[in-house]
């Protein structure tokens, strides 16, 4: 890795966004650590940041020269307050980012599709990040997560279709060779972990490594856009709804290189990841 200025990792203290900060911090890259309350993660420089706050955009890009990218969670178009934001950046010396986005949505996609398509002419060194689905969504605060633990269920619309659900570990681990690497890689990555899952076999998996009972609660499209619309805003849920129909068509049931060609290790298993976490 190269040597680097400073880095602003926004969403700094959520699932990858802290992940990627302590690794970047580790590695002895100077980080300014961004979220709403200023928290201080691993070392890096905590500064208050909120994408619909542009008052706090200008102070938490000062003196950054490469940024890491979560958009705003629950919005239907998160473009309308990135691209300003972007805009800033490159002007304020920003020479690199890396946009966390999301297998599901492609270049020419929905809601940070349009950020994706924006970013190569923004910056000449850009990566987009596009995991697959975390497999942190059943272990940590994700609405999976606490219907496993509250009731023992997981509730998709997925059928029977398959994911090749990935470490947010792994995630973090791309994220910060996209930024610090000499060449940025200037395409997008398609992430995944080692193997394509459905929530059956999640469920089973979790069941023998955890010894708690979970079945997979397959829900009919509507029915699963109506749960979801309680959690989430109704065009999101709509957004999320959709992803799990894609899911059981087929879209999701794929794994990658990626995670090995970049960092030089295999992606990590979900099996793995529940014995370490759960």
């Amino acid at each position: 890795m190269t040597t680097t200025g400073t880095t602003l990792v926004i969403g700094a203290t959520g699932t990858t966004g802290s992940r990627t900060a302590a690794r970047l911090t580790a590695a002895g890259h100077r980080v300014r650590a961004a979220s709403r309350r200023a928290t201080s993660v691993a070392g890096a420089e905590p500064v208050p940041f909120d994408w619909y706050a542009p008052a706090t955009h200008a102070a938490a890009l000062d003196g950054v020269d490469r940024v890491y990218l979560i958009p705003p969670l629950g919005d239907s178009d998160p473009a309308a307050i990135m691209l300003p934001f972007l805009r800033q950046a490159r002007a304020a010396g920003v020479h690199r980012a890396v946009l966390l986005s999301s297998s599901a949505i492609p270049e020419d996609g929905p809601a940070v599709g349009a950020v994706h398509r924006a970013l190569p002419g923004l910056f000449e060194q850009w990566a987009v990040l596009r995991p697959s689905w975390f497999m942190q969504n059943f272990t940590g605060t994700h609405a999976h997560a606490r219907s496993i633990r509250d009731e023992g269920i997981i509730c998709t619309a997925t059928g029977t279709g398959r994911v090749g659900f990935v470490d947010a570990e792994d995630i973090a681990a791309v994220a910060v060779r996209a930024l610090t690497d000499e060449s940025a890689p200037n395409t997008d990555l398609v992430l995944t972990g080692p193997e394509a899952l459905s929530h059956d076999d999640v469920a089973a998996i979790v069941t023998e490594v955890t010894g708690l009972p979970v079945v997979h609660h397959r829900l009919p499209y509507e029915q699963m856009r109506h749960r979801l619309t309680a959690q989430v805003p109704e065009e999101f849920a709509v957004i999320l709804a959709d992803m799990d129909r894609a899911i059981a068509e087929g879209s999701e049931d794929r794994v990658t290189d990626t995670v090995q060609r970049v960092t030089g290790r295999p992606p990590r298993t979900f099996r793995a990841l529940l014995e370490r976490e759960m």
